[in-house]
């Protein structure tokens, strides 16, 4: 086996009772529960049994979909999986920049929270709404788009997939334009235009946040949505910000990872959509899932085989 990189989920993937069996066959997990609620009482009730519109509501998803993703991965350090690499996919960003030591503990958490809430405030005050492109080549997806004032490309999935943003009535004639081009646009249930220009109120936040707080250095290499590379000393907190309202390039990161020699991706939270986007772009990879007990022992039994 090669390389290991944790890789952390993203809005989108959230459920009820998300967290809860990790919680509960691990202590480590269940300490990141712990300390959100110490900070954000009431947010292991969210996971455990908050329903689907609360969970919707991005003030909440956010600190609750960090706290699943982090208690994947300290479960799996927990019990002897060390990673070599980690990335996060949007919102995972955060999570996996307190995994590798970026913010302390406490810290981390607290600057999710800010986050959900910057980012709820811009979508409230700017409303959008985001789609996936299928079947099309990039470049064809981005000349559709400069066809619009407001409709951006945000998500650079994998190959194949492309997500955009912008305002829900031009999404709709975006959407028919894909159609005439042969491609299919699916829409997405999110509550906001995330990673477009509809964000600038929440990255102008996000970076007075930022200007009182000491980050650390990661503890191994931190891969940035903004532009699939490591972060760099000095760099974290520019990357932090502009990964709000600039493209996740999430295919451009998988390869990056590939390149240096991973071969094995563990995605830590909820749902699979990381490990369909990774085999779609790697197809020699491994992809494991760890978001509850079963998927956890599920994993260490095939990486221990």
């Amino acid at each position: 086996m090669g390389k290991i990189a944790f890789v952390f989920s993203g809005q989108g993937a959230q459920y009820s009772g998300m967290g809860q069996s990790l919680a509960a066959c691990s202590p480590a997990a269940q300490a990141v529960f712990d300390l959100a609620d110490r900070l954000r009482p009431g947010t292991s009730r969210q996971c455990f049994s908050g329903t689907a519109e609360e969970l919707s509501v991005t003030k909440n998803t956010q600190p609750c979909l960090y706290c699943v993703d982090l208690a994947a991965a300290r479960a799996l350090e927990e019990r002897g999986i060390r990673a070599d690499f980690a990335a996060g996919f949007s919102l995972g960003e955060a999570a996996a920049a307190t995994f590798a030591g970026l913010f302390p503990q406490e810290e981390g958490f607290r600057f999710v929270c800010t986050r959900a809430g910057a980012m709820q405030k811009a979508a409230e005050a700017n409303p959008g709404a985001m789609a996936a492109v299928l079947k099309l080549p990039n470049e064809t997806v981005e000349s559709i788009c400069r066809e619009f004032t407001q409709v951006w490309p945000v998500n650079y999935n994998c190959p194949g997939q492309l997500v955009v943003a912008g305002e829900a009535s031009q999404l709709e004639v975006f959407q028919a334009r894909v159609q005439e081009e042969g491609g299919r646009a699916k829409a997405l249930a999110l509550s906001g235009g995330f990673h477009s220009p509809f964000m600038e109120s929440a990255a102008s936040e996000l970076e007075a946040y930022l200007a009182g707080i000491e980050l650390g250095e990661p503890r191994l290499p931190l891969y940035a949505n903004f532009h699939a590379k490591p972060y760099t000393s000095g760099s974290a907190k520019e990357l932090l910000v502009s990964q709000v309202n600039h493209p996740v390039r999430w295919q451009e990161t998988v390869e990056a990872l590939a390149a240096e020699g991973v071969d094995t991706f563990l995605e830590c939270g909820p749902g699979k959509t990381l490990c369909g986007l990774i085999k779609k772009t790697v197809k020699t990879a491994q992809v494991f899932q760890v978001q509850d007990q079963e998927t956890l022992e599920a994993a260490l039994a095939a990486l221990e085989a």
